[in-house]
């Protein structure tokens, strides 16, 4: 999947994070929360039978996570990924605890752009803009800070030169990590 060629600098594109991901861990098993996440990364990760968990259509917000604890208890050897938002996340983000406890060496990867992406989006376009109670960014907490208060790692990404090398040291730790990836806001599916 082609990507328009970006700028060396600014900000990330969210479509980076899902190719960097896919490029970098190729044949883990993925799992999902419900937002532009979603689609990005159904669109541009390849995935084998059986190695994609999502609830579709079905609207859980929080779903990946929990989910991504399922996975990794039931094929511990594998490596599993769950591509969460930043607003998706905090619904279930006390599993955090769980995967600290238990040790259990999930990746989360927030596409962090401070919005209910998809609910932005809809209000873009079919409200004429008119955003409400969408933008996250007032609250929205530190959540490499968030992971560290649980026990375990946490890495913040928010400069391109730093998303391929960085991602893939995160990804390549035998331990729990959450990987906070904040990416261009205003960007639509």
């Amino acid at each position: 999947y082609p990507l328009i060629n970006p700028a060396p600098e600014g900000e990330i594109f969210p479509q980076e994070v899902l190719l960097a991901v896919r490029d970098l861990a190729p044949g883990a098993y993925v799992t999902t929360d419900v937002g532009q996440h979603q689609m990005w990364a159904a669109q541009y990760l390849r995935t084998g039978p059986r190695q994609w968990v999502s609830s579709a259509g079905l609207g859980t917000m929080g779903f990946g996570m929990p989910a991504a604890l399922g996975v990794q208890m039931a094929l511990p050897k594998e490596k599993v990924i769950c591509i969460a938002g930043d607003a998706s996340i905090l619904m279930n983000i006390q599993e955090l605890g769980t995967m600290a406890q238990y040790n259990i060496p999930i990746k989360v990867v927030i596409v962090n752009n401070q919005w209910q992406g998809m609910v932005r989006q809809w209000q873009e376009s079919f409200y004429a803009e008119r955003y409400s109670a969408s933008d996250m960014h007032a609250g929205m907490p530190d959540f490499t800070a968030l992971a560290k208060a649980f026990g375990i790692g946490g890495l913040l990404i928010n400069e391109r030169e730093n998303l391929r090398p960085q991602l893939k040291k995160a990804l390549e730790n035998p331990e729990p990590m959450l990987i906070d990836i904040h990416v261009r806001r205003g960007e639509n599916c």
